[in-house]
């Protein structure tokens, strides 16, 4: 190909993206979401949602498709159409836990199925023990979980969920050996230390603050880097002493499948920048303890990497695995 006739390819090529960002979206765009509603990913989804429908007048779809631990909703977009119509809104248990610990290969890569756009949003965890616990504080955790080798139980969402390797990576952390007891969910976890059925267990802020009345549990640090927006008087884990640079959150990211233009990604991440800090927005994420994203696609892929570096020592470590 002759250099003009090359540079007149790349020009039209170039137009081309642009008249598509301009142009988009043409319909209904759809994010999938990969669980039951009601979740941190299903809310992030409908908060942004309902953002882009308002600032792109064109409807934003929310449709949970379950199934296989997430798979099902992640290969649902990695087969889409690569228009931006389609998107996927998945969390570190997708692309940073499940690689970690599976033993078989997931019918997805990050790397090469799917974009990341931007974080919407990333929630801490507290530890929280039941009231008639000797467990006073997130020290006395530790002294007693040393003194016990293997037999403090705690309870998570399940198996090789992000609360149970966040309680894992915490137990490494500390130096300690804990007794994982899974339930379906973050919400059965939490009422689990509630109702007394386990003495410990690493549960999502906003499962536990409705639940606080009761006073049947003590609430013992949270895991995020800065204190949660509704239960503020708990501490952070680092505020404690016990480890001075701990953090574990679950995020929620919003992806698009592979091949979609340079040009429709770069508009989406700006939209949903601009979104994110509409205070309307804000107040309503904060009061379920959301904290709002503010990565780049890049600047996710790149912790996104860091992150399944990290995870896929702890599970080394701590013989998780997921078949």
């Amino acid at each position: 190909m002759k250099p003009t006739v090359l540079k007149m390819f790349v020009l039209c090529w170039f137009l081309s993206g642009i008249a598509a960002a301009n142009a988009f979206p043409d319909r209904v765009v759809r994010i999938i979401v990969p669980f039951s509603p009601g979740g941190v990913t299903d809310l992030a989804a409908r908060f942004i949602g309902q953002q882009l429908s308002a600032k792109w007048g064109k409807s934003v779809v929310i449709e949970n498709r379950t199934g296989g631990a997430g798979i099902i909703g992640v290969t649902s977009v990695t087969g889409a159409d690569p228009d931006g119509h389609t998107l996927l809104m998945a969390t570190n248990g997708e692309f940073v836990v499940k690689p970690a610990i599976s033993t078989a290969k997931l019918p997805y890569d990050l790397e090469r199925d799917l974009l990341p756009i931007s974080f919407v949003a990333s929630a801490p965890y507290a530890w929280a023990a039941h009231s008639s616990s000797e467990i006073n504080s997130l020290r006395d955790l530790v002294a007693v979980a040393k003194s016990k080798p293997g037999d403090l139980a705690y309870s998570s969402a399940g198996y090789g969920s992000t609360m149970h390797m966040a309680s894992e990576q915490f137990a490494i952390a500390a130096g300690v050996k804990l007794l994982h007891v899974p339930y379906k969910g973050g919400s059965p976890a939490a009422s689990a230390v509630f109702a007394g059925e386990v003495a410990l267990g690493l549960v999502s802020t906003n499962s536990v603050a409705p639940l606080l009345d009761a006073r049947t549990a003590k609430l013992l640090a949270v895991t995020g880097r800065t204190r949660s927006k509704i239960i503020p008087e708990v501490p952070t884990v680092a505020e404690t002493g016990v480890l001075e640079d701990f953090e574990a959150t679950v995020w929620a990211g919003l992806f698009a499948p592979k091949g979609t233009s340079p040009e429709i990604v770069a508009k989406i991440e700006a939209d949903i920048r601009e979104a994110l800090k509409d205070p309307s927005l804000v107040e309503k994420m904060e009061a379920i303890d959301l904290d709002p994203g503010n990565a780049s696609g890049a600047e996710m892929a790149k912790q996104i990497k860091r992150e399944l570096i990290d995870m896929t020592k702890v599970a080394a470590q701590s013989g998780v695995r997921l078949d």
